[in-house]
């Protein structure tokens, strides 16, 4: 079957932006050593030796090309392009020279104003579990601002073990390419945008993927979380994604981990933005999964809140909100019974 997108074989705009992520991460390795990019073991960290950073970089090139060969000269686009390009920037300064938390809150705040404001990208009503909330214009900015910061953060938090960020994103980008063809939405820039980034994030992941050859770096995991969120809020635009459940729903596992992150650095009186070794990932390391099947069970978990969102578009409103629960519940109660939230043994 041919697929197109605004005139555009799918599977051209997938292969390309694939081969060139492919290509590109090689160069990003050596660019990585040159520059002292390099992410080194701590007791904090899972990866046992010396890591190049900056493989965002490969995502991100492959990502420009693929939108000046499939993409459209548009205000929206122009706003995507210079918000995604200010968080590259200060992800490969971090990547290179950690930089405080609070200076890259700053600029990420500052990206997504222009997505928002410039781009007029924003939701101003969503529909969630039956209920339909219409927001004015001030609060649409805010929530909107607050969203596109939000989900940067949440893939930024999850990137912990190799092939996690990225294999979360592809799934999201698959799901949302899956939901545009079911609901015979094709010419949106969500979906063009969605393609480029599977392609780019698939070629990325080959060299990801564990045993890890290189790290996307906070240039690869910030930028794809502001990619995701503002794919998020065009589709709102369009009705690619016609309720708040289904990117939520997507993206269950990273909100759930960065809401669990707040809440368990509050209950110790840490700072939010304090790094530590408990999140979900971690706690399936703890359990005494390999790697390997750590990020399988992930994915896993990700492709199942997938196939629930698909549900929920193709008309299956009630089971698929009883299955989300169902699963939330059940997730909820494994995650009770590990250190995710507080350390047991200290406890007692």
């Amino acid at each position: 079957m041919y697929w197109n997108v605004n005139g555009h074989n799918v599977l051209e705009i997938i292969i390309i932006t694939f081969i060139t992520s492919l290509l590109l991460v090689p160069i990003c390795q050596k660019i990585a050593r040159h520059v002292g990019a390099i992410d080194f073991p701590n007791e904090r960290k899972v990866h046992k030796k010396p890591m190049p950073r900056l493989g965002g970089l490969a995502i991100f090139g492959a990502f420009l090309l693929g939108y000046i060969l499939y993409g459209e000269i548009t205000t929206q686009m122009l706003s995507i392009l210079i918000g995604s390009f200010i968080i590259l920037l200060i992800g490969i300064f971090d990547d290179v020279k950690p930089i405080r938390a609070r200076y890259k809150f700053l600029v990420q705040i500052i990206a997504a104003l222009i997505v928002v404001l410039y781009g007029q990208i924003y939701f101003n009503e969503i529909t969630f579990l039956g209920i339909h909330l219409k927001f004015n214009m001030l609060i649409s900015y805010i929530l909107s601002t607050f969203f596109i910061v939000a989900i940067s953060n949440a893939i930024n938090i999850i990137d912990g073990l190799d092939g996690l960020a990225a294999g979360v994103s592809t799934i999201y980008f698959l799901t949302i390419g899956i939901i545009a063809f079911i609901l015979n939405k094709l010419g949106g820039l969500d979906i063009i945008l969605s393609l480029i980034m599977l392609g780019s994030t698939l070629g990325f992941l080959v060299f990801n993927f564990p045993p890890a050859k290189i790290f996307m770096g906070d240039s690869g995991s910030l930028f794809l979380g502001f990619i995701i969120a503002v794919i998020s809020l065009l589709g709102f635009k369009v009705a690619t994604l016609t309720s708040l459940i289904i990117p939520i729903t997507i993206l269950a596992i990273p909100i759930c981990d960065t809401l669990f992150a707040i809440f368990r650095r509050l209950i110790k009186g840490e700072n939010i933005g304090a790094p530590d070794k408990e999140h979900f990932h971690h706690q399936l390391l703890k359990l005494k999964f390999s790697p390997k099947i750590s990020i399988l069970i992930i994915y896993l978990i990700n492709l199942i809140f997938a196939v629930i969102s698909i549900l929920y578009v193709i008309g299956n409103n009630h089971e698929a909100i009883v299955l989300y629960l169902l699963v939330m519940i059940l997730i909820l109660f494994v995650i009770l019974k590990t250190d995710i939230l507080y350390d047991h043994k200290r406890k007692k």
